[in-house]
C-alpha cells in the first residue's frame, strides 16, 4: 500500500513513540480518536496496529494514551496567564517533556502521579491528561496546517517525564480534591504533612492562602467566594452570614491591598533596569520570598508585558526586557562637521571615511592578517586617539613579541595603547568617546547572535568607534553571523590568502563606489604589508 510523505512521517513518528513504550493512537486533525480506543487505555496498541492505522486513514495525527498504560501525565495549558502559573511551579532546575500547541499553549509531560483523573478546566485555563484520557504530539497537525512542536531539546524522544514536582502537585490537588464547582466533598487534610491546615490560630491565614492561590490562578470571584465559604462552613464554628461575608471580605481585601503593593514595586524596578532580566532577578532585587509575594510579582510583570512596558525576551522562560519606547533626538543641525581621522594599512582612508559611532568589521580566515592589521592601525595612530585594544587570545609574553616587529620600542605602546585582556561582554568595557579594538569577537555556536553583540556595542558608542574582528570560513567573504555581522558595520573588510577586500564601504571618501575593490599583498614578519596589486574591482565571475 502506498503512503504519501506526510502519512509516512507521521508512522515514522508514531512507531517511536511506541518503541519507547508510550500507547498510540491515531486521532483526526479536530482531535477526535479514528478508532475505538477505550479498550486501549488498559491495553497496548501494537506496531502492526500502527502500521495498519496510520497507512489507512487520511492524514492521521499522533495521540498518547495518557495514564499508567503510558507512565504520563500532562499539564495542558491555553493561556499565557496558565503557562506561567505553571511555570512558577516548576523548580529552576527541573528538565521534562515540554510542547507548544498549535494555538500557542504549552503541554508539560511529566510521569504518571496517583490521585488524579482526566479533567477539563482543573483550574482556569489548565487541564489535565491522565488516565481516561490522551494527549496529541508532535508533529500532528491542526486542519489550519498549524503543528504541535517539542520545546528544542525537550521532547519525549531526548528526555524523560519528571516526577511531578512537589509545589506543582500541591497546586494542582487544592483544585482537584473538592475546590471544583459543584461538588459537595470537603478537601482532606494530606497524610503526608505535618501542618494541620485550617486549625484555630491559622484560619486566617489560610483562607487567604486559599484565596490568593485561586487569584492568581485567574479564578472569577464568585467562584473563590463560594471555595471560602464552603471552606468556613467546614469548620462547624459559625455560620452567622455577616461574620461568613466578613473572613471573604477580609482575605480579597489582603489579595487586593498586596498585589497592589507589589505591582507598583515591580513597576519601580523594572523602570530602572538596564537590559534583560528574569523573573529571579526580579523576585531576588525585591526581595520577594514566600510563594505568593513571587506570584503577585509575576502577575505584575505579565500585566506590564499587556501594556507594552515589557516584551519576553529569548527563549528562555521569564526572561524580559524593557521596551525602550523613548528616542534620542538626531541633532543634525548643530552636530559638529568631523570625521574619525583614521589612518589604516594600504591607505583605505582614501577610500571610505570613518565617522564617529561607526562599527568596522574586520572578517578573516585563520592566519589571514587580521591581528597585524589591527596592531598595525595601532601603530599608525599613536598619539592621535586613546586606543583601547581588547584581546581574547594573545598572553603577555605573546603580545610582546608581536609588539616587537614594529619600529616602536615597548614603553612607547605601553604609553599609548591601553591593551586588556577580554573575551566575551565586549559592550561593558567599550569607552564612548575612544578607538576601540576587539580582537576577536569570540563565538563557537549560536551564530546568529553575534549581530546582537555587535548592536550592543554600537549602542555605548557617542563619539568613538569600535574596530571588531571576526573569524570567517573560506570562499565566504562574511565573517561568522552571516549577514548579521554586517548590518551595523560602515566598514567591513574581509581577508584571506594574502588578499584583502574592501566587501562594504559606506561613507564613500571620494564619488568612486569602492565596495567590492580588493587588493593582494604579502605579510612580512608578521607586522609590516606589503602590497602586490593596486586596489581594483574583482571580476563579478
Amino acid at each position: 500500500m502506498s503512503i504519501n510523505p506526510r502519512n509516512q512521517k507521521i508512522l515514522e513518528s508514531a512507531l517511536q513513540y511506541h518503541n519507547l513504550g508510550f500507547n498510540v493512537i491515531p486521532v483526526n486533525q479536530d482531535k477526535k480518536p479514528l478508532i475505538k480506543w477505550e479498550s486501549y487505555q488498559k491495553q497496548g496498541s501494537t506496531k502492526e496496529e500502527i502500521q495498519n492505522w496510520f497507512s489507512r486513514f487520511k492524514d492521521p495525527n499522533i495521540a498518547l494514551v495518557t495514564g499508567e498504560i503510558s507512565g504520563l501525565l500532562v499539564v495542558d495549558t491555553d493561556t499565557a496567564a496558565s503557562i506561567q502559573e505553571v511555570q512558577d511551579f516548576l523548580p529552576e532546575n527541573l528538565v521534562t517533556p515540554i510542547q507548544r500547541t498549535p494555538h500557542g499553549g504549552k503541554h508539560f509531560f511529566f510521569k504518571h502521579q496517583e490521585g488524579f483523573s482526566n479533567r477539563a478546566r482543573l483550574a482556569p485555563g489548565i487541564d489535565i491528561r491522565t488516565t481516561g484520557g490522551y494527549i496529541v504530539v508532535d508533529p500532528s497537525t491542526n486542519g489550519n496546517g498549524l503543528t504541535w512542536t517539542w520545546i528544542e531539546g525537550l521532547s519525549l524522544f531526548e528526555i524523560e517525564p519528571a516526577p511531578l514536582p512537589d509545589a506543582l502537585l500541591s497546586y494542582l490537588q487544592v483544585f482537584a480534591f473538592g475546590f471544583n464547582k459543584g461538588t459537595t466533598e470537603q478537601p482532606q487534610p494530606s497524610t503526608t504533612s505535618d501542618h494541620k491546615y485550617f486549625e484555630f490560630g491559622r484560619r486566617d491565614e489560610d483562607l487567604f492562602h486559599a484565596a490568593n492561590t485561586m487569584t492568581k490562578g485567574g479564578a472569577e470571584p464568585n467562584y473563590i467566594c463560594n471555595v471560602l465559604e464552603r471552606l468556613i462552613f467546614s469548620w462547624g464554628e459559625n455560620t452567622d452570614r455577616t461574620w461568613i461575608d466578613a473572613k471573604i471580605k477580609s482575605a480579597l481585601m489582603r489579595i487586593e491591598r498586596k498585589d497592589r503593593n507589589i505591582s507598583e514595586e515591580v513597576k519601580q524596578w523594572v523602570l530602572t533596569t538596564k537590559g534583560h532580566f528574569t523573573t529571579t532577578d526580579n523576585h531576588n532585587g525585591l526581595h520577594l520570598t514566600t510563594k505568593q509575594e513571587k506570584k503577585a510579582g509575576n502577575m505584575a510583570l505579565l500585566r506590564m508585558v499587556d501594556d507594552g512596558i515589557l516584551e519576553r525576551y529569548g527563549e528562555k522562560n521569564g526572561c524580559y526586557r524593557l521596551i525602550e519606547s523613548n528616542s534620542d533626538e538626531i541633532d543634525f543641525l548643530n552636530i559638529e562637521d568631523k570625521i574619525v581621522d583614521i589612518l589604516w594599512p594600504f591607505e583605505i582612508q582614501e577610500w571610505v571615511k570613518i565617522l564617529p559611532k561607526n562599527i568596522i568589521v574586520v572578517a578573516g580566515e585563520a592566519n589571514a592578517g587580521k591581528t597585524a592589521l589591527l596592531l598595525s592601525t595601532c601603530f599608525m595612530n599613536m598619539g592621535k586617539f586613546k586606543i583601547n585594544y581588547f584581546s581574547s587570545e594573545m598572553g603577555a609574553m605573546e603580545l610582546r613579541d608581536r609588539l616587537n616587529k614594529f619600529e616602536a620600542n615597548l614603553v612607547h605602546w605601553k604609553e599609548n595603547i591601553n591593551f586588556r585582556e577580554r573575551s566575551s561582554n565586549f559592550a561593558d568595557v567599550i569607552k564612548p568617546n575612544d578607538v576601540n579594538i576587539i580582537d576577536f569577537l569570540e563565538i563557537t555556536d549560536e551564530f546568529y547572535k553575534v549581530g546582537g553583540m555587535i548592536k550592543q556595542i554600537y549602542d555605548k558608542l557617542k563619539k568613538g568607534i569600535a574596530i571588531i574582528a571576526l573569524q570567517k570560513n573560506p570562499k565566504t567573504d562574511i565573517g561568522l553571523g552571516g549577514m548579521r555581522s554586517i548590518e551595523k558595520a560602515r566598514l567591513y573588510l574581509s581577508m584571506e590568502d594574502g588578499r584583502i577586500k574592501i566587501v562594504k564601504g559606506k561613507n564613500w571618501a571620494s564619488s568612486y563606489n569602492p565596495n567590492g575593490i580588493s587588493r593582494k599583498f604579502k605579510l612580512v614578519q608578521g607586522a609590516k604589508f606589503i602590497p602586490t596589486t593596486d586596489w581594483q574591482k574583482e571580476d563579478p565571475k
